[in-house]
């Protein structure tokens, strides 16, 4: 590096004032290099969060939500053009959105710095997603750090890392004194007490009730020990499970006679004060619960500041405890905690030996050391060179790929009140004249389901709470469903035919695979299971929205061979009916393209990715392409109009044309891409979408940027500015499944096209 210059490092982690321990890791490892490098080095921060809980201050520069892809996008462009010099990424596998963490690929693959990546968490029998994950992330990062030996060689055996790629670089340790802790004891009133402490952020998988179980042995021959408990529940159980975690353990205190010899602090204290609680410690508990964790900040912290330790022997302890550095008993064993304790007070000479080798051992790994090791890193590795994307060939590449509005539930909340969603609208005002249906509130669900999976608001579990409710109450006590509801909450009896049984199971479905609390799971399984008998009654179209229920119900519970039967039954009736009404130049299920067309060939994609079956395959292939040959015009969509529709033999009717056809073909064409892995239907796909926005017959957005509503039909002569629940939630699903189909694979495939098409 030049003399002179500084170098700009971005951190991609989760940042203070989060209540992390990686956040805190992150921290005191800017904070370290700083203090060696001075001038030379200028970090900026790039923070993971979830929700709106934080104000973030300098150097965080850049804010990414967990669940949203497009931010990982637009925070490697904002890295481009911030013209880092690296990228520092700290790696823990929930950290980042997608399956396994996958959403942080995007960035990684975008983003132009060379990448330096510390795995906080490498797992020793990683299922597929996990093991791909991690492959993944060391395949885009050139050089990767781990904090013990286990990690590299777990690196280089299980997921096949070139060793010459990994650096061991120990947790950083604060550099505290070797003290007695008689002298700090006073400042918390507990002097002439022997204590014992635990801390780090409250979870079920720390252990402590085991320690509480063994405290009534040590009670015994040292009536006056203190245990202190110290820590903030974790924020990720505090807002799935609330406090139930501590208020168990207080429960357990309480039942055990312990009130006089346990101390909770529910807190989440700076380094400062916990450095003074462990001064005034005399041993550090950690009886977690699983081998299965390779650093751990916690104890790293008592080990430096030289803490008789006993632990339980996760992959962590067993390095940092060796050599007589601590003393391990086995998981889940309060009888071994107790003994090892009382073993450690009796002996003044064992308690002053395992300090010393502990502090011993931690001069090599205090901050100041680590941080001068990731500098020197930093400042003289020199990285081969990288393709930059900085320079675009098209002032359109300019911009993330993921090019679509970010959905919004204004006008869905507008639309909604204490019963459900309205059906209709003069211009964006509730018409309540028309009150409630099923067929919305299903589709709401689904909607809600996408939206909480990618974005985590609790604006939409509010939403999906209503919806869901709606079509609980709109079931029968024999599985059938009514689907019309005046504003005044009235069933409107008798009712015209309707789908709300099949597009019930498929959000009951949705549901059982995404819960947004576990809780439902069992509760709407009944619901679904007292509908399905119903399935072999159904339409055509309600079998198929029948069966994206059924793909969803048996991805958590795949054995369950009632729903396989059902989901047999309902693709046979699809292909019977494909086989009795196709011909040569008609290769459709009926003799007439009517409305949500597109829900037919996805239904048959669907069943293939779950049975394997190579004639709905082909039937799914045929069908779309008939599908796609009649309403692809050119450079755009142009959907069967419902004002006449197309009949066999007839001519398409151009104009009204419905939202819902737009939804139901950008889904079909995701459906397909899942079923085939061909690239040319998420190019479709885009088209679909981009009905919404204008490109369409008319060149006219029928998706209103003002209101965040979608305009109720594209006619001859403009839009219908209606604008109700079915053409919103259609834009809201079209939206959320293109968000949902981009991967980092399809940003490769985009690349590739972009390029090839600028050579031309």
């Amino acid at each position: 590096m030049p003399n002179g210059a500084s170098r700009k490092v971005a951190f991609v982690s989760s940042c203070l004032p989060r209540r992390c321990g990686i956040a805190t890791f992150c921290n005191d490892l800017t904070q370290n290099i700083s203090a060696c490098a001075a001038d030379a080095f200028d970090p900026l921060m790039v923070a993971m969060t979830v929700g709106r809980e934080h104000q973030y201050s300098p150097p965080v520069k850049f804010e990414i939500r967990k669940n949203v892809k497009n931010d990982y996008l637009c925070a490697a462009d904002y890295l481009n053009f911030s013209h880092v010099d690296l990228v520092s990424v700290q790696h823990e596998f929930g950290l980042y959105g997608g399956s396994a963490g996958a959403y942080l690929n995007l960035l990684l693959k975008r983003v132009d710095a060379p990448i330096i990546t510390t795995l906080h968490t490498v797992l020793n029998e990683p299922t597929p997603e996990y093991h791909q994950s991690t492959v993944d992330v060391c395949e885009l990062s050139d050089k990767i750090i781990v904090m013990n030996t286990r990690g590299v060689s777990m690196l280089t055996d299980i997921f096949g890392v070139n060793p010459e790629k990994i650096l061991l670089i120990p947790h950083g340790i604060p550099d505290l004194p070797f003290v007695d802790s008689s002298y700090y004891k006073h400042k918390f009133g507990i002097e002439g007490r022997k204590t014992i402490l635990t801390f780090g952020l409250l979870s079920r998988n720390k252990g402590i009730e085991h320690m509480l179980k063994a405290l009534p042995a040590i009670v015994e021959t040292e009536p006056d020990i203190l245990y202190i408990i110290l820590g903030a529940t974790h924020p990720d159980v505090l807002r799935h499970d609330g406090e139930e975690y501590r208020f168990e353990l207080q429960r357990i205190v309480e039942e055990l006679g312990l009130g006089d010899n346990v101390m909770f602090y529910n807190q989440f204290v700076s380094d400062e004060r916990l450095g003074r609680f462990l001064c005034a410690t005399d041993i550090y508990v950690t009886p977690y619960q699983h081998k299965e964790q390779l650093t751990s900040g916690t104890l790293a912290f008592a080990v430096g500041s030289g803490k008789a330790v006993v632990s339980t022997p996760y992959w962590a302890a067993e390095e940092l405890l060796d050599d007589g550095r601590g003393k391990m008993i086995p998981f889940n064993d309060p009888r071994g905690l107790s003994d090892a304790i009382i073993e450690i007070l009796s002996d003044e000479s064992l308690l002053n030996t395992l300090r010393c080798r502990a502090y011993d051992y931690g001069r090599t790994r205090t901050w100041p050391e680590v941080g001068k090791q990731y500098w020197d890193l930093f400042s003289k590795t020199k990285f081969p060179g990288k393709t930059l994307t900085k320079t675009f060939a098209h002032k359109a590449d300019s911009i993330s790929l993921l090019e679509v509005p970010e959905p919004s539930l204004d006008h869905l909340r507008t639309m909604t009140d204490d019963t459900g969603l309205i059906q209709h609208a003069k211009f964006m005002l509730p018409d309540r004249n028309h009150g409630y249906c099923t067929d919305d509130n299903t589709r709401a669900v689904v909607a809600m389901v996408k939206y909480h999976a990618q974005y985590s608001d609790p604006e939409s579990l509010k939403l999906f709470n209503t919806y869901l409710s709606f079509i609980c109450h709109a079931q029968r006590e024999e599985g059938t469903f009514r689907n019309f509801m005046s504003y005044d909450r009235q069933w409107i009896d008798p009712e015209p035919a309707h789908d709300g049984l099949g597009r019930a199971l498929w959000a009951f479905g949705s549901v059982i695979e995404q819960p947004p609390l576990p809780e439902w799971i069992p509760i709407i399984k009944d619901f679904f299971d007292r509908s399905a008998p119903h399935i072999p009654n159904l339409s055509l179209r309600g079998k198929a929205y029948a069966i994206f229920g059924m793909r969803s119900y048996l991805k958590q519970f795949p054995g369950a061979s009632d729903i396989k039967r059902y989901l047999h039954t309902a693709a046979e009736h699809l292909a019977d009916s494909f086989e009795r009404a196709s011909n040569e130049k008609w290769l459709w299920f009926e003799n007439i393209l009517s409305y949500d067309n597109a829900v037919l060939p996805h239904a048959l994609f669907e069943t293939y990715i779950a049975t394997g079956n190579e004639s709905y395959l082909d039937i799914a292939t045929r069908t779309s392409d008939f599908l796609l040959e009649v309403t692809l015009a050119g450079d755009h969509f142009s959907f069967v109009g419902c004002n006449g529709w197309y009949r066999k033999g007839g001519k398409k009717a151009q104009f009204d044309q419905q939202a819902l056809e737009a939804a139901s073909t950008a889904m079909m064409l995701y459906g397909a891409y899942k079923a085939t892995g061909n690239p040319n239907y998420l190019k479709m796909q885009k088209k679909a979408f981009d009905w919404f926005l204008g490109d369409n017959d008319l060149s006219i957005p029928l998706y209103d940027f003002r209101t965040k509503g979608c305009q109720d039909g594209l006619e001859k002569n403009g839009v219908n500015l209606n604008q109700g629940a079915e053409s919103l939630l259609s834009f809201l699903l079209a939206l959320l499944c293109s968000v949902e189909s981009y991967s980092p694979k399809r940003q490769i495939e985009s690349e590739t096209v972009t390029k090839g098409e600028s050579k031309k």
